[in-house]
Order: C-alpha cells, then structure tokens, then sequence
C-alpha cells in the first residue's frame, strides 16, 4: 500500500495504535477491520456515520480513509432536522453502523472482528478524506470538503512544532465528529504512530489514569481536571499538554502551571483550516497567545479598509489564512466558498485578531460577536473576558456588544460566580484595562450556553437583546 495520509498503520513492526474504553486494537488488528469497511464501502461517493466516542468510529474513518471515499461524521446529539440536511447535502450513499430511525439509507455494519487485506493503493493527496459539517449558528450547517492533502499538511505542521512523533501516547476524551478530536485526535495519532487513549469521556481520572505523554482537551476539560488537583498532579509526567477549541482562560493556564508542572500549548484552527497557528514544544508559551503559523502557513492582518494592520501586539485586524491546509470549498456551495476567499486567494477566518512585532498571534473571537464598536472604539470581547477571569469572583464569562442609541454598542457582560457585584467588576475592567473597555453592565447567570467543544454561544446571549 502506497501509504500518503496514514504510513503508521503499515511501516514498521506491529503495535498497539488504538484503545477505546475498554476495547484496544495493535495496527494490524486495526487495519483488517478497517480494510473490510473498505471493501464493503468502495466506489460510493460518501458514507456517513454517527460518531459516536467508540471504537467503530474510529474503524469506520479508517475504512473510508482506506477506501479513498469521503467520511461524513454525524453529531451524535443532532436532531432529525439537521441530521437529514446533512445526509441529504452530503449525498451519503451509506450509513456506517447501526440504522437509524427516519433514515432511508443501505447501512453497512461495522464489525470488530472481521479481517480483510488492506487496498493495494492508497487514494491520491489531492482526493477528498472528510466532509465536516459546522455549527450552521448563521443558518444550516456548511459541509467542510477536506482532502487527504490538507490535512496531512496541518498534522505535519503540529508534529514539527510540537515535536510529535511514535515516542509520544496521545490521551483525550474529545468527540469524534470536530476537527480536534478526529482530525487531530485519531487521524493525527495514526499518522504520526502514537499510540491513542480515547478515554470516552474527558473525565479529570481517566486522564489521570492513562499515563500519556501528549494530552488534549478544551478549556472546559482543563478547568474541570485542574479542579481535582491529585488528577492535575498526576499528568506532571505528561510531555505536552494542549488546549484549543476556545480560548483558555488565563486563571486555568495559571492552575495548569502550578498542579501539572507545565505551560499548557494552545493552537488555533477551524474546520475551513484545520490547524494553523499553534506555539511550540520548544518556545514561549503566553497566556492568551496562540503563537506563530506551522510551518507552510502565511497569515495576515487588514482592516475595514483592506490596508495591512500594523504588528504591534495591540492593533485588532481580521485575520486571512494561506496555505496547504486549507479546505477544498463549501460542498455544493461555490458561491459562499468565493465569498470567503479575498481576489488574491487568502481565506477570510472572520476571527479579529493581533498579532505582536514577534510574530505571536492573539484570537480576539469572532468579528460578528466578538469585535465591539463602542463610542467609537474597536474593543476585542477577549480581552475584558480575561481581564474578568483574573478576578477571584468570576469562574465564567462572556462578554458581547448589545445595540445601544448613544454608543452605537454597550459592552455586557455575562458573569457566572459567587458574590458578584457588577460595580466592582466594572471598575476591575477600567483599572486593569482602559476607562472605554469596562462593561456598562454586568448579568449574572447559572451557567454560560455552550456548544460540544465548549465553545460558547454568544448568539444564545445576544437573543436575549
């Protein structure tokens, strides 16, 4: 086998590649099952499946992987409605797995213990791996073509920088149908021929327990295994810990530090574009700062004006993407995936961002929730969100621009914590960043909405408007 995107699974001796749960498969075990997956799926134009955190998941991604036919994951909490869009958009000629209800499609059973020979030949670069859906939060969920080439350039990218290689057991809990826990987490894993813990859930003693030396996990999973600090101490004989999906509050890199031993690396990426800006095993980690683009990817900063933002470590401009791991397009939808590139080919991320003399990169959030227009100045939503989360009464935040006559928006901000007083926050924000940054006004709330990897849905919030 011509081995482009997974050349682990058959160069060298054979070895434990993966353990879910309770189930564990050495490379040769993994590549039978996957190969019967192949051979029962060759020649459709793409697959579906539920991906759910299990070891069918992962044979299943293999097998179309194998077999050179698009995967489709399907969040296992999607509702009928988004659930048929996406197999209708997709055109899925198969379901991997078990049928599901309301679903009219040939399904093709997953089966641990079946073998076959492995293809003879391993589908080109150039040719498509996955059809990954997004949140759809401005309307239906968009189907992300990523070809083998793409993704193969962003783990290569992050093995360089994180120095990730066969030495290295990569554990986490993350679900199987985003970027992170698939595309990083198993595909990555098997590239790279380290060993992988699927912990099933990313639960602070399972982590504990798995005895990694490479660990992932989002700010919320980081949050809650800095709450169990024997959890946090055990993985001090971890190599690397990485954080990504959302920002990582400051106050939880500080935890991290102090109960692990480590400076937590954090990376930035999308579905349109994997991976891309990520600090590095052997350089500076700063809290807030996603570091410098992987190797073959450029990055820029314009503004309104589509003149270049100076960099300066405090100048907000939206940041553009160029290079080998970037998306194919939009499927079926040449019209938005041309709206989103600039005339010169650069992918609009709609991310504001800064980036300092150094070339270090700071995600200020999204331009349509996060960049703040107020009283005639431009004020990043991440910054007061930090700047919230290093006072002792805040253990949550989310901080949005509502419409408001005088200052065209007002900043809000959206606090879980005891003893919360909105005066004294405010004042916190003004003292520790400038008079213009405080929130006009500070809610209180149980908890903050947020989607499977964390992130939180400023939309939920701004409805409330």
């Amino acid at each position: 086998m011509t081995a482009v995107l997974l050349p682990s699974l058959t160069d060298g001796p054979d070895a434990l590649a993966v353990t879910v749960g309770d189930e564990s498969m050495t490379r040769s075990e993994l590549v039978g099952a996957a190969s019967a997956v192949a051979r029962r799926v060759g020649g459709a134009s793409s697959v579906a499946m539920v991906a759910n955190a299990t070891m069918d998941t992962v044979i299943g991604v293999v097998g179309c992987l194998l077999a050179g036919v698009p995967a489709v994951p399907l969040p296992p909490d999607s509702g009928p409605a988004e659930r048929r869009h996406i197999l209708t958009d997709s055109g899925a000629q198969l379901l991997l797995g078990n049928p599901i209800d309301g679903v009219d499609l040939p399904t093709v059973p997953v089966d641990l213990d079946e073998r076959a020979d492995a293809p003879a030949v391993e589908p080109g670069p150039e040719s498509t791996a996955l059809i990954m859906y997004t949140s759809g939060t401005t309307g239906l969920p968009k189907g992300v073509v990523l070809s083998r080439r793409a993704i193969a350039a962003s783990l290569d990218g992050l093995a360089d920088a994180w120095q990730w290689n066969a030495d290295d057991t990569l554990v986490h809990g993350l679900p199987l149908f985003h970027v992170h826990g698939l595309v990083l987490g198993v595909i990555g894993a098997l590239r790279h021929g380290s060993p992988l813990v699927h912990t099933v859930r990313p639960k602070a003693q399972a982590y504990a327990a798995a005895g990694g030396s490479l660990y992932f996990g989002v700010p919320t999973v980081w949050s809650r295994v800095c709450a169990d600090p024997e959890s946090a101490r055990a993985l001090s004989s971890a190599r690397l810990l990485v954080s990504g999906s959302a920002p990582l509050p400051t106050p939880v890199f500080a935890a991290m530090r102090e109960l692990t031993g480590h400076d937590p690396i954090e990376r930035y990426g999308m579905s349109e574009t994997v991976i891309t800006i990520s600090t590095r095993a052997d350089g500076e980690r700063r809290p807030g700062w996603v570091g410098l683009p992987i190797s073959g990817v450029r990055t820029r900063l314009w503004d309104d004006a589509g003149n270049p933002v100076p960099h300066d470590g405090e100048t907000l401009g939206r940041l553009q993407i160029a290079g080998p791991t970037l998306f194919d397009g939009y499927l079926r939808n040449p019209e938005k995936t041309a709206a989103e590139f600039t005339s010169d080919s650069w992918f609009m991320t709609g991310d504001m961002a800064v980036i300092d003399r150094g070339g270090f990169h700071r995600i200020v959030g999204r331009e349509s929730v996060d960049l703040i227009k107020s009283g005639g100045y431009r004020i990043g939503a991440g910054e007061v969100e930090h700047a919230l989360l290093s006072h002792p009464s805040v253990s949550e935040v989310a901080v949005v621009g509502v419409p408001d006559v005088d200052l065209g928006q007002r900043i809000v901000a959206y606090v879980v914590g005891d003893d919360v007083d909105g005066d004294v926050l405010s004042e916190f924000v003004a003292s520790t960043l400038s008079i213009h940054k405080r929130p006009r006004e500070i809610r209180r709330i149980d908890a903050l909405p947020r989607n499977a990897m964390g992130k939180v849905r400023k939309k939920e919030l701004l409805a409330d408007d």
